[in-house]
């Protein structure tokens, strides 16, 4: 689509990118046989991803404020643009405006992740936890000893109703576990919502830990924690046999009732295989993906006794493989039951066959660089793709055939070394399969070296 409805009409014109696209010509463009030259970027309100020389660290060009300031007066986020430049200096720019059907990736010049699933997230988000019939809470999981222990820390704390915590179960749609109830029963943790700063301080030295009021128990919400993405698409973890925390992004039956600082803290309604029924968990706020446990049992938490295991991440074989390029020589090598992530790279062996690949359960992303597929068709058996990354001319080929796979909730075409228009062009094509919002594009030309 081009030049309909352009956005912000103080920047649809050639004359304030000039400067830009200068600076980009003497940075690292890409030049042509013909002796032409593409080169593209994104600049946002806020940031800005450019090839030059001397990178980021040279400061932010005034060339860029200018466009900058010139989004925020038109109250859009960013744009995305690539240029083709003769060598006589005359030049097609082409702008990509924001689209809501469209993730702009961060730091890259491309025009991002089509999102042909309105609010979906990668499959690692969605994932729900296995069921824990056998679960049983530690040994170490000593009613007597906590309460005990919590009333002699804590003397004059006045406890919750069993009315109050029969509401907070019901809120939450869970039962606590035991040893929650019992800390509940000894402490309200009423603190600075009810003016009592130094009680919330005395309770958490008692826990060791920043402790929450009943009432603001909350389960772990995956959705919250998801990743863009173009990062979570390739992102997998597991459950190990022997792990202690289900491999997730979150349950409703990680209940948090506090936080180190930063982190929150939970107890586990869903152990995995090597876990307890209400262990203590860390979901790591710098981390997308998993939790960490901090102890057995509540009680083992208050007397110090933590017993720390890592989150369990597992984003190579056989779960994720690459193939070519120097890792994996075959797509026959990265075939296992397991796999759920699979990436092809130009290199010794492309192309690629994807039959050893076809009918795996749990294969759900496939990446490939333009020209890595021997035959493109093939993705179209792959049954059970969330997500695909192919260069233009294999999108073109499946487009054509009607063959692209309705199972996407993602998609990326591939333009790093592409022509923009053509990728546009076949990105709308996704869009318009999807019933989703198109790209708007606008195209100016202008001589990039006018005579004096």
């Amino acid at each position: 689509m081009i030049d309909r409805r352009p956005p912000l009409s103080s920047l649809c014109d050639f004359a304030p990118w000039a400067p830009v696209l200068r600076l980009l010509l003497a940075g690292y463009p890409e030049i042509r046989p013909d002796g032409s030259a593409r080169v593209a970027g994104r600049i946002g309100r806020h940031g800005w991803s450019l090839a030059l020389r001397g990178g980021m660290s040279s400061g932010r060009p005034p060339a860029v404020k200018h466009v900058q300031r010139a989004l925020a007066r038109g109250r859009v986020e960013e744009v995305a643009f690539s240029a083709e430049i003769m060598p006589t200096g005359r030049t097609t720019l082409r702008l990509v405006w924001p689209c809501p059907a469209v993730e702009a990736p961060d730091g890259y010049p491309d025009l991002g992740v089509l999102v042909l699933v309105d609010g979906a997230v990668p499959e690692p988000w969605r994932r729900l936890p296995d069921p824990v019939p056998g679960a049983v809470p530690a040994p170490s999981a000593d009613l007597e000893l906590l309460e005990r222990t919590l009333r002699e820390r804590i003397p004059d704390a006045v406890g919750a109703t069993e009315e109050e915590i029969a509401a907070a179960e019901a809120r939450l749609g869970v039962t606590l576990p035991d040893e929650l109830k019992v800390f509940y029963r000894v402490t309200r943790v009423h603190g600075e919502d009810r003016g009592d700063f130094h009680e919330l301080v005395r309770v958490s030295e008692a826990v060791g830990y920043e402790v929450y009021a009943l009432e603001h128990l909350e389960s772990v919400d995956p959705g919250a924690r998801h990743s863009r993405w173009r990062f979570g698409a390739t992102d997998a973890i597991v459950t190990p046999p022997d792990a202690a925390v289900q491999g997730l992004a979150g349950s409703s039956g990680w209940i948090v009732f506090g936080s180190n600082g930063g982190d929150e803290i939970a107890v586990d309604l869903t152990p995995g295989p090597g876990g307890h029924l209400g262990q203590v968990i860390l979901v790591d706020h710098e981390q997308s993906l998993g939790a960490e446990l901090v102890a057995d049992s509540f009680t083992d938490m208050v007397l110090g006794r933590e017993r720390r295991q890592p989150l369990a991440r597992h984003n190579d074989l056989p779960a994720v493989a690459e193939v070519g390029g120097g890792d994996l020589p075959d797509v026959r090598a990265a075939a296992h039951a397991a796999l759920e992530v699979l990436s092809l790279r130009a290199g010794d062996g492309a192309p690629f066959g994807l039959a050893p690949v076809i009918g795996l359960p749990r294969l759900r992303t496939l990446t490939a660089d333009p020209g890595t597929l021997a035959d493109p068709l093939e993705v179209a058996e792959l049954a059970g793709l969330d997500f695909l990354e192919l260069g233009p001319q294999e999108w073109r080929v499946l487009l054509d055939a009607g063959a692209v796979p309705r199972s996407l909730s993602a998609a990326v075409v591939r333009e790093r070394g592409q022509d923009r228009a053509t990728v546009v062009a076949v990105a709308n094509e996704l869009l318009a399969l999807w019933d989703r919002p198109r790209i708007d594009e606008t195209v100016l030309e202008g001589d990039l070296f006018p005579e004096a």
